[in-house]
């Protein structure tokens, strides 16, 4: 009777373990390496970060929806705000446009400033296409949600990324960002505004971060930073780590006087 030969599957090859709570260290480390290996391999020194809603529709999908819903007698509340809303999708993409502009001409072989968003729909979507439309790489770092998977077209395909853990995508937006634009949104963006701030604020990241806040009259009605120096739990100077805009000018004005005086000289990412 012929021997039975047994065969071993290398750890390294071996799903059962790799998808095991007991190889959960490596899954983790493999969404720091092999990203940093292909930012490294595209040049991507660092990025200007766009956040924002997901729900925020274009301005032709908006305008197209209310149209529908005047003549099949659809929701006519929700539209005639998505249509108002949609104002920062259109915002989003010009100041994603302008910036990349600006960024293609640095005289550098490094790509600088590069455009990067959560890879989703709303605002994302908007500032991908905005640096899309400037013919500029742009980065996606996408996160697996039990939601239908939304494609995003406008990203550099070579740069978008999907990631399984909240905190290592986290890590990459603040890490290679040297700044970072809040558009309205719901919990996730709040979770990240908050999160940046609370690493400005505490000093865990040291590089100059200019945090813009676009669209005033949805901020100032959603978070009230007044209150919170009011009653002691921030100082007045903590309002200082960020400002507030609705104007596109402006906060592309402000941005490229910050890069240009505080990092243009210090390519790479800093904390």
């Amino acid at each position: 009777m012929a021997e039975r030969r047994r065969s071993a599957v290398k750890a390294y090859r071996n799903r059962t373990f790799l998808n095991s709570k007991d190889a959960r260290a490596l899954r983790i480390l493999a969404e720091y390496l092999e990203p940093k290996s292909r930012f490294e391999q595209y040049k991507i020194d660092d990025t200007i970060v766009f956040m924002g809603s997901a729900r925020i529709p274009s301005r032709e999908r908006a305008e197209a929806a209310l149209a529908k819903a005047q003549s099949s007698g659809g929701d006519l509340e929700r539209a005639h705000a998505d249509v108002a809303m949609s104002v920062y999708y259109e915002r989003a993409r010009e100041l994603a446009f302008r910036l990349t502009q600006w960024s293609k001409g640095l005289d550098s072989e490094e790509r600088r400033f590069v455009v990067c968003t959560g890879a989703g729909p709303g605002i994302m979507e908007a500032a991908n296409r905005g640096a899309a439309e400037a013919r500029g790489t742009n980065v996606g770092l996408r996160i697996s949600i039990p939601i239908e998977e939304f494609d995003n077209p406008y990203v550099t395909r070579e740069l978008m990324f999907h990631f399984h853990y909240f905190f290592m995508r986290k890590f990459w937006f603040y890490y290679l960002a040297k700044a970072v634009l809040i558009f309205p949104g719901g919990f996730g963006t709040l979770d990240e505004l908050f999160e940046l701030l609370t690493l400005v604020q505490t000093k865990k990241m040291t590089k100059p971060m200019p945090i813009v806040l676009f669209g005033t009259r949805f901020w100032d009605e959603v978070i009230n930073f007044d209150a919170l120096v009011k009653y002691g739990t921030i100082g007045p100077h903590d309002l200082s780590l960020l400002r507030r805009t609705d104007s596109v000018d402006e906060a592309y004005e402000w941005i490229v006087q910050q890069l240009t005086e505080h990092m243009l000289s210090r390519p790479g990412a800093i904390l």
